[in-house]
């Protein structure tokens, strides 16, 4: 087990992914008007990509097409001291190719917010991070 400068445990590609594909909600991180925004989302992975749906006029939906962004997603248990994070950075796209969309479509995702959510955006890792602390971490 490689442990980072403070004593969390670092994680390998194939367990980030593991671990994003436990869970339904993330956090993802765009530019809007040139300000820093968080917005949290349902998604799914298709393979290593975060497929998000949003509503079309959205600011996400706007801000999202061909841009950089970030996204996380996290489990922890305050009780117990454990959890982990994975951090993601990479391109996202507004998917505007029907065949593609009618694939998504058929992804298990359910929108962590209430309304239609008729626009897909793909997030493509550039970059997968992550890390998990253990309750006996704390005690070093």
């Amino acid at each position: 087990m490689t442990l980072d400068s403070a004593g969390l445990q670092v994680l390998s590609r194939a367990e980030c992914l593991a671990l994003l594909a436990s869970v339904p909600v993330g956090r993802i991180v765009f530019t809007d008007r040139a300000l820093p925004a968080v917005q949290p989302v349902g998604f799914v992975l298709d393979g290593e990509d975060v497929v998000i749906r949003t509503t079309a006029g959205s600011r996400l939906a706007f801000a999202a097409r061909n841009a950089v962004v970030a996204f996380e997603a996290d489990e922890f248990d305050a009780r117990m001291s454990t959890g982990w994070s994975v951090t993601m950075v990479g391109h996202a796209r507004a998917v505007q190719d029907l065949a593609e969309i009618e694939r998504l479509s058929l992804l298990p995702l359910t929108p962590w917010a209430p309304g239609a959510r008729e626009q897909f955006i793909v997030m493509c890792p550039q970059e997968i991070s992550g890390r998990r602390i253990h309750a006996e971490t704390l005690l070093r």
